[in-house]
């Protein structure tokens, strides 16, 4: 227990210390797979070649999990790309480090230098369909999230029930997320890509940004009586989420409500806010499950729950527990998201490509891509490798995008024939959610939906020759395709969970920490600098700040900020 930091730990096996120590010394660039990749990529699989991509190709070049396939016939790869791949993977060790994770070991670290010292348990909050595994350094983090969900059944329940209702007798109708970070971006992501499944009569709303026009426009219009809050820190002491938190508390006094009876939150045990006399429930994060990987425990979970129903947040549970299954194959083509994760370094280290498109062509995944961006870029835009060295190769992209069809008629130009190379993943699915769709001109919205999607991975594969300069498409923009028969919340789950695991991979691969976030740290410091000269003015208007911050000082000035 570290009581210090408010956070409940777990002692790890020094058996799984030892064995993971011996991957933090395997530096990306000593690997023979390196050389073997950088010389194939002198001459990459040329994909407008006539009969490059053939039928034949298009069928066998497909891999498969959790209810997701993998098309990835449009990557720039060939069958010795991927058994150099297959050698990277094996060489750096991926598939054992993951499963090395999933055990327990200690990898959030950085050797010989102050780190967070922390496992990466992630997985085991979906990991309670089975008997807790008493060898296991994760049982004890499987066990705690399974009594937190044992937690929130019957707490969902007594909601179900109308055992928990307002002070006037009446049943919640609405629920306010309030966090930032990790505690916003993957659960508002999963609750907008299955609204479609919501209780009827229950809703759900967010307040991240400290922005205080934010908590406004979703408090208006709300019945706060029949309201439940939700805050989310696993400190208790994030302070943009505890600035937001004061904000709504005094809506609800305004407005002649006791706050306590309609409060929830989800945080350290120990920490400021497990407080029975200031919130209704409390509900326990780990510190071994990071923000950006914390969808499927708590943090997401009392809001899935509510707003979904248990069951639906056991299916997105189950999902994301297959697809953390299938990560453990050795065998690329039967690994979705380590396949995921070694075409994308081939087309980053190897093709030189900056920046990844995420694309989903669905509406409901319209807030995904930026969970990814946090997911991706906040787990592997690091520049140093485990043991604290300088990196001489390029970790984590660029992540970015938006849903399809919008997109097409926004950024598609760039794609198609700019001069950056920006490979892409497009995400689709089969049927619509809601099955409600008609025929216009032959097709169904559904069909021109899916028919887009496989035509861009088709057209920036081949591109197109033309006598018109101006029409002329390169071709050999590499993609790839994901694609499900339904977006429900066992196929979401699975989404989620081969997203996460692709991360990691990558991680393990580049010998980076993927699981600390000290980038952010810096700005945070200063921002809280500049906060100081606030108060100093709003406590004696005649305080300056300009001997002992003349930097942070002369920015606000110029940024007019300081009284004339």
């Amino acid at each position: 227990m570290r009581m210090g930091n408010f956070f409940m730990g777990q002692p790890a096996g020094t058996g799984d210390h030892c064995e993971a120590s011996r991957y933090f010394s395997c530096d990306f660039n000593m690997m023979k797979a390196w050389a073997e990749l950088g010389e194939l990529a002198r001459a990459p699989y040329d994909l407008t070649a006539p009969g490059a991509l053939s039928p034949a190709r298009i069928r066998g070049y497909k891999a498969h999990a959790a209810g997701i396939d993998l098309l990835y016939s449009t990557q720039r790869v060939d069958e010795t790309v991927l058994s150099a791949l297959q050698r990277l993977a094996e060489e750096s060790g991926a598939v054992a480090q993951f499963l090395l994770m999933k055990k327990g070991a200690v990898l959030n670290r950085i050797d010989g230098y102050p780190s967070e010292e922390r496992q990466v348990l992630h997985t085991a909050c979906r990991d309670i369909f089975g008997p807790v595994t008493p060898a296991s350094d994760a049982a004890a983090v499987q066990a705690q999230g399974k009594g937190e969900l044992e937690k929130l059944a019957d707490f969902l329940a007594a909601l179900d029930a109308g055992i928990i209702v307002n002070a006037a007798g009446e049943p919640f109708t609405d629920l306010i997320q309030i966090g930032i970070g990790g505690s916003d971006l993957g659960p508002r992501a999963l609750y907008l890509a299955l609204a479609a499944y919501r209780i009827p009569g229950r809703r759900v709303h967010f307040i991240s940004n400290v922005d205080p026009d934010d908590a406004a426009a979703t408090l208006a219009g709300l019945d706060l009586a029949r309201t439940l809050v939700n805050v989310v820190s696993k400190s208790g002491s994030t302070l943009e989420t505890m600035t937001n938190e004061e904000l709504v508390r005094k809506a609800f006094g305004e407005a002649g409500l006791e706050p306590s009876r309609h409060f929830l939150a989800v945080t350290g045990k120990g920490s400021p806010m497990d407080n029975p006399a200031r919130y209704l429930r409390s509900f326990y994060m780990f510190d071994s499950i990071g923000g950006r990987y914390s969808a499927t425990s708590m943090v997401g979970a009392v809001m899935l729950g509510f707003g979904l129903g248990y069951p639906h947040l056991l299916e997105i549970l189950k999902g994301a527990r297959a697809m953390d299954l299938a990560a453990e194959e050795p065998d690329i083509l039967r690994n979705p998201p380590l396949l995921l994760a070694l075409l994308g370094i081939w087309n980053h280290n190897f093709l030189g490509c900056e920046t990844l498109a995420i694309l989903p062509y669905s509406q409901a995944l319209v807030r995904f891509t930026a969970h990814l961006q946090q997911c991706d870029m906040e787990s592997n835009g690091k520049s140093v490798t485990r043991q604290g060295k300088p990196l001489a190769w390029k970790s984590g992209p660029i992540i970015w995008g938006e849903p399809g069809t919008n997109g097409q008629h926004a950024f598609y130009q760039l794609i198609h024939q700019g001069t950056a190379i920006v490979p892409a993943e497009f995400i689709g699915f089969r049927a619509s959610q809601h099955g409600r769709d008609l025929i216009i001109e032959q097709t169904t919205s559904q069909e021109k939906l899916a028919a887009n999607l496989l035509a861009q991975a088709l057209a920036l594969a081949t591109g197109q020759t033309h006598e018109n300069p101006n029409r002329r498409f390169a071709g050999n923009r590499p993609s790839s395709v994901l694609l499900a028969d339904r977006l429900t919340p066992y196929t979401m789950g699975a989404l989620l969970a081969l997203y996460e695991a692709k991360v990691v991979f990558q991680g393990f691969i580049w010998n980076i920490n993927s699981f600390d976030q000290e980038g952010v740290q810096l700005g945070k410091k200063l921002a809280t600098r500049l906060l100081a000269h606030y108060a100093g003015l709003r406590q004696d208007p005649g305080y300056s700040g300009e001997a002992a911050d003349a930097l942070g000082w002369a920015l606000l000035d110029a940024a007019g900020m300081l009284p004339k």
